[in-house]
């Protein structure tokens, strides 16, 4: 992983290196604080670590900016020592602050605690993404099988909300109603492929009010149904 050291003191910066590398993280070096937020922007990080006091642009600037597009771990190595500079660092959204004399081995530990904390904090939020799905105005919610339109909560029975949520997580692949039927209500249920037509129209009647407005799920003369993306 590779992780940005934003650092004028070069003896600081040889030592910061040195054991995260050894630790097996690839750094790069900024020696002012303008080319550091110039790299912290433009590349992907896991972490970056920044003086205060650095030339052209300060820390707390460098941190400000990258809050403003970027949610990685950012940490601050500081001779300065107050309350109101650590204050200000993690009113910019620092994630943490230490103060030299430091440890390097304390500077390793903690960079990998924020990674990890921040990474489970991704794959979360990805997680939580797949179990929703979101198409235009139309969100169908997995976890409580709910369905919205725009922000309005849309009454859905089983049936219906599996037809739809079937159709949704194969988006343009026509199905027919024998097909739907089958997967739906299975082969030995009672009643007919005209099932399937009912249930679609009670949906559009739900979710595409508008006769002008948007259309979810489209009709394929003669070979059935699709969810249009």
């Amino acid at each position: 992983m590779d992780l940005l050291l934003i650092e004028n003191d070069k003896e600081i910066a040889k030592l910061e290196r040195d054991y995260l590398q050894a630790s097996g993280f690839v750094c790069e070096i900024a020696e002012d604080g303008e080319t550091g937020l110039k790299l912290a922007l433009s590349r992907e990080y896991g972490a970056v670590i920044t003086g205060i006091e650095l030339p052209k642009r300060d820390g707390f600037s460098v941190c400000g900016e990258i809050r403003k597009s970027k949610e990685i771990p950012v940490i601050f190595v500081s001779v300065r020592d107050t309350e109101i500079d650590k204050v200000r660092a993690f009113g910019l959204g620092a994630d943490d602050y230490i103060t030299k004399p430091f440890s390097p081995t304390e500077l390793v530990a903690r960079v990998k605690a924020h990674i990890s904390r921040y990474e489970k904090l991704v794959k979360k939020s990805e997680n939580q993404a797949l179990r929703t799905i979101q198409v235009r105005d139309l969100t169908i919610d997995k976890d409580s099988h709910r369905v919205y339109v725009g922000k309005t909560e849309v009454a859905m029975p089983v049936k219906e909300y599996e037809l739809l949520l079937f159709l949704a997580e194969n988006p343009n692949i026509v199905f027919s109603k024998e097909r739907l039927f089958d997967r739906l209500w299975g082969i030995d249920a009672m009643g007919d492929v005209s099932t399937v037509t009912v249930h679609i129209q009670r949906i559009r009647e739900k979710i595409e009010k508008d006769p002008n407005g948007k259309k979810y799920i489209e009709t394929v003369w003669g070979a059935g149904y699709r969810f249009r993306v």
